[in-house]
């Protein structure tokens, strides 16, 4: 999982020009779902979206509260495209997860926060709609969050599996060493020659 989440204070969404959403202050969080991702990285997310300090105190420390403890609320946003590689100057998506899997997964993300929280502080936009979505930014102040198992860049993933393909294609075309000896025909007079003898595991013996 991989989201930017954003201190806000004031975030309205809408769709078709019709607002379907909105907070006061609190977080914007945009979530992008990767392939991988599984009900342990949805765990860590909730967690350190709702109990990171990035609030500050009564007395105006900064750093020191949690959107939890300022009773803030929570705007939520489905963002593949945070799942996003660059092929030379295309966008590229094939790390984010399907549609159908991903709506079911980000469903489970909103109701494990509205448990860990309170619901009604938990607002979201709607699936696969092409929503407007105005930010009024605190400070600014925006946090780049990434779940434990989706530490590695996807391109170098990419570039990983480039390289075990041509990998696995070499072995297949070259055959080792050990394979081109038992290939190999062997002389007659080659004493090592299969000859049926006790011991030569290709021989046939009568029961």
């Amino acid at each position: 999982l991989f989201c930017l989440f954003l201190l806000v204070f004031f975030s309205p969404s809408s769709v078709g020009g019709e607002q379907i959403s909105s907070i006061g202050r609190g977080l914007c969080v945009l979530l992008g779902i990767s392939l991988e991702d599984t009900q342990r990285e949805l765990e860590h997310m909730v967690r350190k979206i709702l109990n990171l300090r990035v609030f500050e105190d009564e007395s105006g420390k900064h750093w020191s509260k949690s959107v939890m403890d300022k009773q803030y609320e929570v705007l939520c946003v489905s963002q593949f495209t945070l799942q996003c590689i660059l092929k030379g100057n295309k966008p590229d998506y094939h790390m984010a997860m399907p549609t159908e899997q991903a709506e079911c997964f980000y469903n489970n993300f909103l109701e494990q926060l509205r448990k860990a929280y309170k619901p009604e502080l938990i607002k979201d936009g709607k699936f696969g709609a092409y929503m407007q979505v105005h930010i009024q930014n605190d400070g600014p102040v925006t946090i780049e969050l990434e779940s434990p198992a989706a530490t590695v860049d996807p391109k170098q993933l990419t570039k990983l599996e480039k390289q075990q393909q041509r990998k696995e294609k070499t072995r297949t075309k070259v055959p080792s060493e050990s394979s081109r000896e038992r290939n190999a025909p062997r002389s007659k007079d080659d004493p090592s020659a299969s000859s049926g003898a006790e011991g030569d595991v290709s021989s046939e013996r009568e029961p």
